[in-house]
């Protein structure tokens, strides 16, 4: 079954574009790597959240210890307030198949 990631940041004061910035640079790499179905990243303007999506948990573990993080890790450091919040989810699909799923 899909394992549904949302993880949320909190950039400082005035540097949500530099982790916007870093995401950027770090996703194509994401996207490439195994299990990887979605990898989104959305702002309200104070916080980043991305929404991620992996074949299996497996896949996902992999993805934490991989290079594309560690990339990430370095391209955010000091432009956050604190480590992101990671909620890692089971999906749970309900009503109208095509709005009640993450696809």
């Amino acid at each position: 079954m899909p394992v549904i990631v949302v993880a949320t940041l909190t950039p400082l004061d005035g540097h949500t574009q530099n982790v916007l910035d870093a995401f950027g640079a770090a996703s194509p790499l994401v996207h490439e790597e195994k299990g990887c179905e979605l990898y989104a990243v959305h702002t309200d303007g104070k916080r980043v959240v991305v929404v991620e999506r992996w074949t299996e948990l497996a896949d996902l573990q992999a993805h934490s210890e991989g290079a594309a993080i560690a990339e990430l890790n370095r391209l955010n450091a000091g432009h956050l307030e604190g480590p992101a919040e990671v909620l890692v989810t089971e999906n749970v699909p309900i009503g109208d198949p095509r709005k009640g799923t993450i696809q």
